[in-house]
């Protein structure tokens, strides 16, 4: 299969808040999906836009798609939940943008996350017993979370895609567009 027709039909969301996203984690990602012949989707909390961050200077805008609380995880074929500091801690504290990811992992669809991405992840109650990686300043987190936490460029573990930091981003997004291309995964209800 050509790359440019792994994700030919499939819609990604992008869930992030409305400010503090690491913009490369954002931009990288949704170039390969589109790249791969997917639909990329900005999804945030409040409409307009966000304010991406290069590290801790303002980045660019971005245009949001959709308020999470008008999203559907049926309608998407897999998510992708970028980094940076902020972003993550003000998604973890949004009960729609939680409820919103939990709900990738009960409807077994992927779900790729890098650098400080997971918190939200462990607010959704997801990565019990998972196999992941994160910035490094997250691992107590993780693993006080249940999870098995490793320092690897890339961890697959059953549809949950995860890196470290922007310098990861071409395994990430290799990674990350193989599982949403495989569709489904059992064994990612298995944590939700």
């Amino acid at each position: 299969m050509n790359v440019a027709d792994k994700l030919a039909g499939r819609r990604v969301a992008f869930v992030v808040a409305p400010e503090g996203t690491e913009q490369v984690e954002l931009t990288r990602p949704w170039q390969a999906v589109q790249e791969a012949g997917g639909q990329p989707e900005l999804i945030s909390t409040k409409p307009g836009s966000i304010q991406a961050f290069n590290h801790l200077d303002k980045g660019d805008t971005f245009t949001v798609d959709k308020v999470v609380t008008d999203a559907s995880v049926d309608d998407y074929d897999g998510l992708v939940l970028p980094g940076g500091v902020a972003n993550p801690d003000f998604l973890r504290q949004d009960p729609n943008a939680v409820r919103f990811v939990g709900e990738f992992f009960s409807k077994q669809k992927p779900v790729a996350v890098i650098c400080h991405g997971p918190w939200t992840l462990i607010e959704a109650d997801v990565v019990r017993g998972r196999r992941i990686t994160s910035f490094p300043s997250l691992q107590t987190d993780l693993r006080n979370a249940g999870a098995e936490w490793v320092d690897e460029e890339v961890v697959v573990d059953s549809g949950l895609v995860s890196s470290r930091n922007p310098n990861d981003l071409p395994a990430f997004c290799d990674k990350l567009v193989e599982e949403i291309s495989e569709g489904r995964h059992a064994k990612q209800a298995a944590s939700a």
